[in-house]
């Protein structure tokens, strides 16, 4: 993995830990957000680990792994199509309290650890 694609890596991580921290902290809809931002910076390493490219400047994941040509099983697709819903109702909030009441913190908690598995199945990309 060249330097460019580890420190994709390394702030995704980041940005998982991040979504915990939120999520310990009550601000449920920011953990969920925090989950597509680390799949996010995951895609765009392997984007440049398997293109050599500089990945393009967008936040839809379905886009990254379409211009990479992968195709995910049913249900990582599933999970990966729901956070890429989300962080646009979390990104450009309408209504903050529509958010709260929508993404409790059961969901959230799922949203993590299914985000985590995400994030292990695009490390085995590489």
């Amino acid at each position: 993995m060249d330097k460019k694609a580890a420190e994709w890596m390394k702030q995704a991580d980041y940005d998982m830990e991040t979504a915990e921290f939120m999520h310990s902290g009550g601000r449920y809809f920011y953990a969920v957000f925090m989950c597509h931002l680390s799949l996010e910076k995951a895609l765009k390493g392997l984007y440049r680990a398997k293109l050599h490219e500089v990945p393009p400047k967008t936040h839809n994941l379905i886009y990254l792994l379409d211009k990479m040509g992968i195709k995910p099983e049913e249900k990582t697709g599933k999970i990966i199509a729901r956070l890429n819903e989300a962080h646009i109702a979390t990104r450009y909030p309408e209504d903050i309290e529509q958010l709260q009441i929508h993404y409790t913190e059961a969901i959230s908690k799922q949203l993590i650890l299914q985000a985590k598995e995400i994030l292990q199945w695009i490390r085995k990309q590489f």
